[in-house]
């Protein structure tokens, strides 16, 4: 089964994404009409119950994230936000209303979700938000703004926190509410295949119940962050598998001194440390996945995973970017692309 989900993942990149991939990363652009195709292939949620989620296990929707992020960071990151931030936090924490109404729909990729916590001045400590929800004559009334957040442009709903009177709370905020206004960031040089928003809300007037009922204080928001910290653990290994790839087919074909530069051992020696990193990342990434099927993973194992396997990732994209000399830094390799988006990744 889990085998089967990593190849319906792994044939959507490679007939979808890779051979576009160059030119959304060069232009800036994130190819939202692929979220359709997305849901009909139950990559959406792909690891939540009911409300037509495919409910999949843990380690698959890891899998299914290694795929994605082998054909690019942005997909996966559309991925995870879609099912760990935007659709989870319904899923776990919502309204029996509150899930009819946008989980199939997300889950089928009709309707984008984004995740609304980090604001400009409250990234690692977002217990420091200044984002408000009052409530005026029976509704809330909501004010603020949140960056850097993925999907932002382009959701249908946004799943935002924010200070109230009882404490922090989550509100699911259809983003055509009136007071509401998301702005593309630009000028990216990483993720540039992914829509990166600022959300500000202007007295943006919600009824009593968009209120998550199912959770008060940071526990939903770092919930929700444990959920996709998860994913990108297993994400950035399909990066670094990808890059470690291209430099094996590059040095095996590439001819300099008679021979392919693959024959000589320094060549050897830089292809088997990557090959060795790649391994060991999707070592950790399933033995994780394990525990988070038996219930037993802990944040801080999931932390330990993103840090570890990111700055390996990282490691093997910049070895690998080293022997494709000069056609390294062109988008017609996937080198430097993966190289800049691990960036933000990490």
């Amino acid at each position: 089964e889990e085998l089967l989900v990593q190849e319906t993942a792994r044939r959507f990149v490679d007939a979808r994404v890779l051979p576009d991939i160059a030119d959304w990363y060069d232009q800036g652009v994130f190819p939202k009409e692929l979220a359709l195709e997305m849901g009909q292939l139950g990559l959406l949620g792909m690891h939540l119950d009911g409300y037509g989620c495919a409910g999949t296990s843990g380690v698959a929707y890891g899998l299914a994230c290694m795929e994605m992020e082998a054909g690019d960071s942005g997909f996966r990151s559309f991925v995870s936000v879609q099912g760990s931030l935007a659709m989870f936090p319904i899923w776990a924490f919502g309204s029996e209303e509150q899930k009819q109404e946008w989980l199939p729909r997300m889950a089928a990729g009709e309707a984008i979700g984004c995740f609304g916590l980090t604001e400009a001045d409250s990234g690692s400590d977002p217990s420091s938000m200044r984002t408000n929800a009052r409530m005026v004559n029976g509704d809330w009334v909501l004010n603020g703004s949140k960056m850097w957040i993925t999907n932002g442009g382009i959701a249908d709903v946004a799943v935002v926190w924010a200070r109230t009177e009882d404490g922090v709370r989550g509100f699911v905020v259809p983003t055509d509410t009136p007071g509401f206004t998301a702005n593309n960031i630009h000028k990216k040089s990483s993720l540039r295949a992914s829509v990166t928003s600022e959300l500000v809300f202007d007295d943006v007037r919600l009824p009593a119940d968009a209120v998550l009922p199912g959770v008060a204080g940071m526990r939903g928001p770092l919930s929700c962050l444990n959920e996709a910290r998860y994913g990108i653990l297993w994400g950035v290994v399909g990066a670094a598998r990808a890059c470690y790839e291209a430099a094996l087919d590059y040095t095996t074909e590439r001819v300099q001194f008679g021979k392919p530069i693959a024959g000589f051992q320094l060549t050897q020696r830089k292809l088997v440390e990557m090959a060795v990193v790649v391994n060991k990342s999707y070592l950790v990434a399933l033995h994780l996945g394990r525990l988070k099927d038996e219930g037993l993973i802990t944040p801080a194992q999931v932390s330990f995973g993103k840090l570890d396997n990111v700055r390996n990732a990282l490691e093997v994209a910049r070895e690998a970017r080293s022997t494709l000399g000069a056609n390294g830094i062109t988008l017609e390799y996937p080198v430097i692309r993966h190289m800049n988006n691990l960036e933000s990744v990490y």
